[in-house]
């Protein structure tokens, strides 16, 4: 059955992303977009017709990474836990990500991302934008949950996730390079938790 444009062009769009995630993890900020398009197998055109310019589609990629992690961050923290509960059913979550095939992968990214923004402040603004946007998804998981008596609000809940975020990145890291001996999921939740609680690390 032939397709139809609107298929076309989403079919050309997933291809030209899965094409950046290959050539950009391999190339960093020299990545080209001659390469990109002829890994998809389509032109330098299609890339400026769907996403406007390199840059564009290099937050494009990151928002297309990140989306399906908060999904499952949703579904994995339920919404009738208490803050604490919620933390620690997100930290393991989190670990357990840590595990998946395509993590060391990933790590490869988010090593890529960081240096390409180092590169081009221009598209780092642009990539910390993406990852904010992706980041209330977190904000409003937190938002309202009941914590020592009150509720927890925006604002907290905001403080928080960009601890979590900071904490949890980094010991992902750790782990799937092989320096976080000792790091699993209790351990995440402990050190997430702690964050929220009077729980001591060390004693």
């Amino acid at each position: 059955m032939r397709k139809t444009r609107a298929e076309s062009r989403e079919n050309n769009r997933r291809a030209l992303l899965d094409a950046a995630f290959q050539v950009v993890t391999r190339d960093g900020y020299r990545a080209k977009l001659e390469d990109i398009a002829e890994r998809a197998g389509l032109t330098t055109g299609a890339v400026y017709s769907l996403f406007g310019s390199k840059n564009g589609l290099v937050v494009a990629l990151v928002t297309d990474y990140l989306q399906p992690h908060y999904a499952q961050f949703e579904e994995a923290v339920p919404a009738e836990l208490d803050l604490v509960a919620a933390v620690d059913a997100f930290a393991r979550h989190y670990r357990r990500t840590c595990d998946a095939p395509e993590a060391l992968s990933a790590l490869s990214l988010q090593m890529t991302l960081q240096e390409m923004s180092l590169h081009d402040p221009k598209l780092g603004a642009q990539l910390a934008e993406s990852v904010r946007e992706q980041e209330n998804h977190l904000i409003a998981l937190f938002t309202g949950r009941d914590h020592n008596g009150s509720v927890v609000t925006r604002h907290q809940a905001e403080r928080l996730t960009t601890a979590l975020r900071a904490l949890l990145v980094g010991l992902s890291q750790g782990v799937v390079l092989g320096l976080a001996a000792g790091a699993d999921e209790q351990y995440f939740a402990d050190v997430a938790c702690a964050l929220v609680s009077d729980a001591s690390l060390v004693g």
